[in-house]
Protein backbone atom coordinates (compact mmCIF):
# COMPACT_ATOMS: atom_id res chain seq x y z
CA UNK A 1 0.00 0.00 0.00
CA UNK A 2 1.46 3.37 -1.03
CA UNK A 3 1.79 5.85 1.79
CA UNK A 4 -0.82 8.63 1.43
CA UNK A 5 -0.24 12.36 1.33
CA UNK A 6 -1.76 14.47 4.13
CA UNK A 7 -3.93 17.56 3.76
CA UNK A 8 -4.22 19.61 6.94
CA UNK A 9 -7.71 21.02 6.61
CA UNK A 10 -8.65 24.41 8.12
CA UNK A 11 -11.14 22.75 10.50
CA UNK A 12 -8.47 20.44 11.95
CA UNK A 13 -8.69 17.09 10.18
CA UNK A 14 -5.46 15.65 8.82
CA UNK A 15 -6.94 14.14 5.66
CA UNK A 16 -5.10 11.20 4.11
CA UNK A 17 -5.39 11.17 0.33
CA UNK A 18 -4.00 9.94 -2.97
CA UNK A 19 -4.01 12.28 -5.96
CA UNK A 20 -3.48 11.46 -9.61
CA UNK A 21 -2.56 14.38 -11.85
CA UNK A 22 -4.33 14.76 -15.18
CA UNK A 23 -6.77 16.72 -17.28
CA UNK A 24 -10.33 17.62 -16.44
CA UNK A 25 -13.00 17.15 -15.61
CA UNK A 26 -11.42 15.51 -12.61
CA UNK A 27 -12.96 12.76 -10.48
CA UNK A 28 -13.28 12.76 -6.69
CA UNK A 29 -14.30 9.58 -4.89
CA UNK A 30 -16.28 9.92 -1.64
CA UNK A 31 -16.45 6.72 0.38
CA UNK A 32 -19.09 5.28 2.64
CA UNK A 33 -19.81 5.10 6.36
CA UNK A 34 -16.82 3.59 8.18
CA UNK A 35 -15.25 2.73 4.83
CA UNK A 36 -11.96 3.96 3.41
CA UNK A 37 -10.22 4.95 0.19
CA UNK A 38 -8.64 1.52 -0.38
CA UNK A 39 -11.84 -0.14 -1.59
CA UNK A 40 -12.27 -1.70 -5.01
CA UNK A 41 -14.46 1.08 -6.43
CA UNK A 42 -11.97 3.82 -5.53
CA UNK A 43 -9.08 1.80 -6.93
CA UNK A 44 -10.94 0.94 -10.13
CA UNK A 45 -11.69 4.61 -10.73
CA UNK A 46 -8.06 5.51 -10.03
CA UNK A 47 -6.87 2.93 -12.58
CA UNK A 48 -9.35 4.24 -15.16
CA UNK A 49 -8.27 7.85 -14.59
CA UNK A 50 -4.60 6.98 -14.89
CA UNK A 51 -5.29 5.09 -18.13
CA UNK A 52 -7.00 8.07 -19.76
CA UNK A 53 -4.91 10.82 -18.13
CA UNK A 54 -7.72 12.21 -16.01
CA UNK A 55 -7.21 13.90 -12.63
CA UNK A 56 -8.41 11.85 -9.65
CA UNK A 57 -8.50 12.11 -5.85
CA UNK A 58 -9.50 9.54 -3.24
CA UNK A 59 -9.39 10.35 0.48
CA UNK A 60 -10.45 9.31 3.98
CA UNK A 61 -12.82 11.33 6.15
CA UNK A 62 -11.96 12.05 9.77
CA UNK A 63 -11.95 8.84 11.78
CA UNK A 64 -11.83 6.71 8.64
CA UNK A 65 -8.90 4.83 7.19
CA UNK A 66 -5.65 6.72 7.58
CA UNK A 67 -7.00 10.17 8.45
CA UNK A 68 -6.83 11.69 11.91
CA UNK A 69 -9.48 11.68 14.59
CA UNK A 70 -12.03 9.32 16.03
CA UNK A 71 -14.88 7.85 14.01
CA UNK A 72 -17.26 8.34 16.95
CA UNK A 73 -16.61 12.11 16.86
CA UNK A 74 -17.67 12.38 13.23
CA UNK A 75 -20.90 13.74 11.78
CA UNK A 76 -22.24 14.28 8.30
CA UNK A 77 -21.45 17.98 8.60
CA UNK A 78 -17.86 17.35 9.66
CA UNK A 79 -17.26 14.79 6.90
CA UNK A 80 -18.76 17.29 4.45
CA UNK A 81 -16.12 19.81 5.59
CA UNK A 82 -13.46 17.18 4.83
CA UNK A 83 -14.88 16.68 1.33
CA UNK A 84 -15.05 20.42 0.66
CA UNK A 85 -11.45 20.86 1.82
CA UNK A 86 -10.40 18.18 -0.67
CA UNK A 87 -12.36 19.82 -3.51
CA UNK A 88 -11.10 23.31 -2.66
CA UNK A 89 -7.44 22.50 -2.05
CA UNK A 90 -6.64 19.41 -4.11
CA UNK A 91 -8.63 19.91 -7.32
CA UNK A 92 -8.93 22.48 -10.08
CA UNK A 93 -11.82 23.15 -12.41
CA UNK A 94 -14.98 21.05 -12.80
CA UNK A 95 -15.17 17.76 -10.92
CA UNK A 96 -17.24 14.60 -11.18
CA UNK A 97 -18.16 13.54 -7.65
CA UNK A 98 -18.59 9.80 -7.20
CA UNK A 99 -20.22 9.00 -3.87
CA UNK A 100 -20.66 5.50 -2.48
CA UNK A 101 -23.42 4.92 0.09
CA UNK A 102 -22.97 7.74 2.66
CA UNK A 103 -20.65 9.35 0.13
CA UNK A 104 -23.69 9.81 -2.07
CA UNK A 105 -25.25 11.97 0.66
CA UNK A 106 -22.07 13.97 1.18
CA UNK A 107 -21.60 14.45 -2.57
CA UNK A 108 -25.10 15.94 -2.85
CA UNK A 109 -24.30 18.38 -0.05
CA UNK A 110 -20.91 19.19 -1.59
CA UNK A 111 -22.47 19.80 -5.00
CA UNK A 112 -24.92 22.23 -3.42
CA UNK A 113 -22.11 24.00 -1.55
CA UNK A 114 -19.82 24.27 -4.60
CA UNK A 115 -22.19 24.55 -7.59
CA UNK A 116 -19.61 26.19 -9.83
CA UNK A 117 -17.11 23.36 -9.33
CA UNK A 118 -19.26 20.32 -10.05
CA UNK A 119 -19.44 18.84 -13.55
CA UNK A 120 -21.58 15.81 -12.66
CA UNK A 121 -22.49 13.48 -9.82
CA UNK A 122 -22.58 9.69 -9.60
CA UNK A 123 -24.22 7.92 -6.66
CA UNK A 124 -23.45 4.25 -5.97
CA UNK A 125 -26.15 2.89 -3.63
CA UNK A 126 -26.46 6.50 -2.49
CA UNK A 127 -27.75 6.78 1.08
CA UNK A 128 -28.83 10.36 1.75
CA UNK A 129 -30.60 10.89 5.06
CA UNK A 130 -29.75 7.36 6.21
CA UNK A 131 -29.50 8.50 9.83
CA UNK A 132 -33.14 9.63 9.68
CA UNK A 133 -34.20 6.20 8.42
CA UNK A 134 -31.94 4.54 10.99
CA UNK A 135 -33.52 6.42 13.91
CA UNK A 136 -37.06 5.90 12.67
CA UNK A 137 -36.98 2.34 11.34
CA UNK A 138 -33.80 0.47 12.30
CA UNK A 139 -32.76 1.27 15.87
CA UNK A 140 -34.60 -0.56 18.61
CA UNK A 141 -36.40 1.28 21.40
CA UNK A 142 -33.58 0.21 23.72
CA UNK A 143 -30.91 1.61 21.36
CA UNK A 144 -32.75 4.93 21.01
CA UNK A 145 -33.05 5.13 24.80
CA UNK A 146 -29.32 4.43 25.15
CA UNK A 147 -28.51 7.23 22.71
CA UNK A 148 -30.68 9.63 24.68
CA UNK A 149 -29.16 8.56 28.02
CA UNK A 150 -25.50 7.92 27.12
CA UNK A 151 -25.13 9.87 23.89
CA UNK A 152 -24.31 6.77 21.84
CA UNK A 153 -25.04 3.13 21.12
CA UNK A 154 -23.30 0.37 19.17
CA UNK A 155 -24.82 -1.71 16.40
CA UNK A 156 -23.36 -4.78 14.69
CA UNK A 157 -22.35 -4.64 11.03
CA UNK A 158 -21.72 -7.15 8.27
CA UNK A 159 -18.83 -5.04 6.93
CA UNK A 160 -16.25 -5.52 9.65
CA UNK A 161 -15.43 -6.95 13.06
CA UNK A 162 -16.06 -3.72 14.95
CA UNK A 163 -19.61 -2.50 15.58
CA UNK A 164 -20.75 0.91 14.35
CA UNK A 165 -20.86 3.59 17.05
CA UNK A 166 -24.00 5.68 16.51
CA UNK A 167 -23.94 8.93 18.46
CA UNK A 168 -26.59 11.45 19.34
CA UNK A 169 -24.52 14.10 17.54
CA UNK A 170 -24.56 11.99 14.35
CA UNK A 171 -28.33 11.58 14.50
CA UNK A 172 -29.03 15.26 15.24
CA UNK A 173 -26.53 16.54 12.66
CA UNK A 174 -27.97 14.15 10.07
CA UNK A 175 -31.41 15.64 10.62
CA UNK A 176 -30.03 19.13 10.03
CA UNK A 177 -28.36 17.98 6.78
CA UNK A 178 -31.34 16.17 5.22
CA UNK A 179 -31.55 16.44 1.43
CA UNK A 180 -34.47 14.30 0.20
CA UNK A 181 -37.24 15.59 2.43
CA UNK A 182 -38.02 18.31 -0.13
CA UNK A 183 -37.08 19.33 -3.71
CA UNK A 184 -33.29 19.52 -4.06
CA UNK A 185 -31.95 22.00 -6.62
CA UNK A 186 -28.99 20.57 -8.51
CA UNK A 187 -28.47 21.51 -12.15
CA UNK A 188 -25.79 19.00 -13.19
CA UNK A 189 -26.01 15.52 -14.70
CA UNK A 190 -26.71 12.89 -12.04
CA UNK A 191 -26.45 9.11 -12.37
CA UNK A 192 -27.72 6.88 -9.56
CA UNK A 193 -26.49 3.28 -9.73
CA UNK A 194 -28.53 1.04 -7.43
CA UNK A 195 -28.74 -2.70 -6.84
CA UNK A 196 -32.19 -4.22 -6.46
CA UNK A 197 -30.92 -6.71 -3.83
CA UNK A 198 -29.26 -4.05 -1.65
CA UNK A 199 -29.90 -5.06 1.96
CA UNK A 200 -28.77 -1.69 3.36
CA UNK A 201 -30.30 0.89 1.02
CA UNK A 202 -33.72 -0.15 -0.32
CA UNK A 203 -33.66 0.22 -4.10
CA UNK A 204 -36.67 2.62 -4.18
CA UNK A 205 -34.37 5.12 -2.42
CA UNK A 206 -32.74 5.86 -5.80
CA UNK A 207 -36.15 6.67 -7.28
CA UNK A 208 -36.92 8.97 -4.35
CA UNK A 209 -33.64 10.82 -4.83
CA UNK A 210 -34.32 11.21 -8.56
CA UNK A 211 -37.82 12.47 -7.83
CA UNK A 212 -36.49 15.15 -5.43
CA UNK A 213 -33.80 16.43 -7.79
CA UNK A 214 -34.93 19.32 -9.95
CA UNK A 215 -32.33 19.04 -12.71
CA UNK A 216 -33.25 17.80 -16.18
CA UNK A 217 -30.45 15.22 -16.58
CA UNK A 218 -31.06 12.59 -13.91
CA UNK A 219 -30.94 8.85 -14.56
CA UNK A 220 -31.43 5.84 -12.30
CA UNK A 221 -29.49 2.72 -13.30
CA UNK A 222 -31.00 -0.33 -11.58
CA UNK A 223 -28.79 -3.42 -11.31
CA UNK A 224 -30.95 -6.57 -10.98
CA UNK A 225 -29.62 -8.65 -8.11
CA UNK A 226 -26.96 -6.07 -7.28
CA UNK A 227 -25.96 -5.79 -3.60
CA UNK A 228 -24.90 -2.77 -1.58
CA UNK A 229 -21.22 -2.98 -2.45
CA UNK A 230 -21.64 -3.15 -6.25
CA UNK A 231 -18.00 -4.17 -6.50
CA UNK A 232 -18.06 -7.18 -8.83
CA UNK A 233 -16.00 -6.84 -12.00
CA UNK A 234 -19.14 -6.13 -14.01
CA UNK A 235 -20.14 -3.44 -11.48
CA UNK A 236 -16.73 -1.75 -11.67
CA UNK A 237 -16.81 -1.77 -15.47
CA UNK A 238 -20.27 -0.21 -15.38
CA UNK A 239 -19.07 2.47 -12.96
CA UNK A 240 -16.08 3.49 -15.07
CA UNK A 241 -18.25 3.45 -18.20
CA UNK A 242 -20.75 5.82 -16.55
CA UNK A 243 -17.99 8.18 -15.39
CA UNK A 244 -16.30 8.10 -18.80
CA UNK A 245 -19.59 8.97 -20.50
CA UNK A 246 -20.16 11.94 -18.17
CA UNK A 247 -16.62 13.20 -18.76
CA UNK A 248 -17.02 13.38 -22.52
CA UNK A 249 -17.55 16.83 -24.08
CA UNK A 250 -21.18 17.57 -24.86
Amino acid sequence: MTRPSILRAPHGTEIAYHKTEGHGPGVVFLGGFMSDMEGSKALALEAYCRAVGRAFVRFDYQGHGQSSGSFADGTIGLWLQDALAVIDRLTEGPQILVGSSMGGWISLLAAKARPGRIHALVGIAAAPDFTVRMWRDELTAEQRAEIEARGKTEIPTDYGDEPYTITKDLIEDGWMNRVIHAPFHLDVPVRLIQGTADADVPWPTALTIADRLTGEDVEVILVPGGDHRLSRDIDLKRLTRVVDDLARPV
